[in-house]
């Protein structure tokens, strides 16, 4: 059984932090848009807009999440249900390149195309 000491294992979570941390600015935010201001309060309350930018979805995916996600609580006005989809479908459709992912400073740092996990 090895034993650390207090030391190493907090330098050891300081650089586990960093190194996630540097992965991607945790300000990105939605493509501009008529739906930008409310797919952002809807969705970004309880997601970081990541989950969403690495998304690549066709429209009836994004019309089966968005139902989902206002069964599981997410607050979306049935007026603007299919003009979010929409908006979705648009900016993270599969036909959309591969999110990139940036550092605070602009340089691109991952390329990711993500599958649905739902």
């Amino acid at each position: 059984m090895f034993r650390l000491s207090a030391g190493v294992l907090t330098v050891a979570l300081i650089c586990a932090l960093g190194i996630a941390g540097a992965a991607s600015s945790p300000n990105e935010q939605l493509p501009a848009g008529a739906m930008q201001e409310k797919a952002s309060a809807a969705c970004l309350t309880c997601h970081e807009a990541r989950i969403i930018l690495q998304q690549r979805l066709g429209k009836p995916a994004w019309t089966r999440e968005m139902d989902k996600m206002v069964k599981w609580g997410a607050v979306v006005d049935p007026q603007d249900r299919d003009a979010l989809i929409d908006y979705f479908s648009a900016n993270f459709g599969p036909d959309q390149p591969a999110y990139v992912a940036t550092k605070s400073s602009g340089a691109p740092v991952m390329k990711s195309r993500s599958k649905p996990k739902h």
